[in-house]
């Protein structure tokens, strides 16, 4: 095994433990860990996304079986999050790596500091059910974009919003996982199989730490967690760009 592809697998497992134990942040972790190592954006995002296919295919299938999804929810989040996830997707392909890799740093750097202030700040429930068209298609479109997002996106708005906990989260997963194959099936499309050994690495990474990462579920304080996963997110994207723009 090469340095580079421990490496990957290194940023598989992590990304997984951070997603398995705090039930989002797959992506922007992963996206983080690879653009910092000089992966060109779309490659990240086109990796991270096919690696993802396999985590959150069987995660909406056991969000399924114990009914955890709203049929309401998953309706209209499913049409607007595929839209978005395709338009995306095309458009990282279409844009040269060096002239969009400081904007996704800097949306990235954006999430990073987002995590960071939900970890430190309640939000007061609010009962709204509306805007999830926009909600959807927006969260995809930057998920493609920056290699991840539509998490800490889409389920934090609607928990925010009032909605139930585990119905939020089982009706977001489980449309991630056709937001998700989507974008994998543009960047398949215009970027072929070149990558194929990261998204190989990603996702045995991703295996290894399933099963740690479901324990520390219900072992690991969720607030330093998120504050440390905040601080990864936004230190490593701060460093692409300051390494892009200096």
């Amino acid at each position: 095994m090469s340095e580079e592809w421990l490496f990957y697998l290194a940023a598989g497992f992590l990304a997984q433990l951070i997603d398995g134990a705090l039930g989002m942040a797959y992506g922007v972790t992963a996206s983080s860990l690879l653009i910092s190592s000089g992966v060109p954006p779309a490659a990240a995002s086109a990796t991270v996304h096919a690696a993802e296919c396999f985590t959150t295919g069987v995660s909406a299938l056991s969000h399924r079986a114990f009914g955890n999804i709203s049929r309401t929810l998953f309706r209209r989040l499913l049409l607007p999050g595929v839209l978005g996830a395709i338009i995306g997707a095309y458009v990282l392909t279409a844009v040269p790596g060096d002239v969009i890799k400081p904007y996704v740093a800097a949306y990235l750097l954006l999430i990073g500091v987002y995590i960071l202030v939900k970890a430190f700040r309640q939000f007061t429930p609010k009962e709204v059910d509306t805007k999830l068209t926009p909600l959807a298609f927006c969260g995809a479109l930057l998920d493609a974009l920056g290699g991840g997002g539509w998490g800490p996106i889409v389920t934090s708005n609607l928990v925010a919003r009032g909605n139930d906990v585990r119905q939020a989260v089982g009706s977001v997963n489980a449309v991630e996982f056709f937001v998700t194959l989507s974008s994998s099936i543009v960047f398949l499309l215009t970027l072929g199989f070149g990558h194929w050994k990261i998204i190989a690495a990603l996702a045995a990474g991703g295996l290894l730490a399933a099963p740690l990462g479901a324990w520390l579920c219900g072992h690991v304080p969720r607030r330093p967690f998120m504050i440390v996963v905040g601080l990864l997110v936004a230190g490593l994207s701060f460093r692409t760009l300051w390494l892009v723009l200096r």
